[in-house]
């Protein structure tokens, strides 16, 4: 199961996608398109594998 996970009224759910057409095959990239100024935050991106967080990753867009 690969799903990513939006904030409530984020409006990132048309932007954000796996760069991967498989991420569980070691490659779990995203890619944000159509960078806008109201983008402005700190983005988490964690991956899980049965259940335990195996990799973290904090981005802040400015």
């Amino acid at each position: 199961d690969h799903h990513v996970n939006y904030g409530s009224g984020s409006g990132l759910q048309d932007r954000v996608a796996f760069v991967q057409t498989d991420p569980g095959q070691h490659d779990a990239s995203i890619r944000l398109a159509d960078l806008q100024v109201s983008d402005t935050g700190t983005y988490q991106c964690r991956v899980k594998k049965n259940t335990v967080a195996v990799h973290e990753v904090i981005v802040t867009v400015q």
